[in-house]
């Protein structure tokens, strides 16, 4: 597997996983199915830009073309 596939895939795994937790803990909060559901879709939108974000500020470097 790529690293851009791998880290697609790992991204979208990491969304799932924390849109159930994210539901799970608004909706303990508020005993609102809405508004749970409402948190639990916008914040691991959120959530997994600023992952990806941050595995690429980890991960290699991106090599630089070499001009002939």
């Amino acid at each position: 597997m790529s690293g851009s596939l791998r880290l697609f895939c790992k991204t979208i795994s990491y969304g799932i996983l924390h849109f159930g937790v994210a539901f799970a803990v608004a909706y303990a909060l508020t005993q609102n199915l809405a508004l749970a559901l409402g948190i639990g879709m916008i914040e691991p939108v959120i959530q997994m830009l600023v992952y990806c974000l941050h595995e690429l500020a980890w991960g290699e470097p991106i090599p630089q073309a070499i001009s002939v």
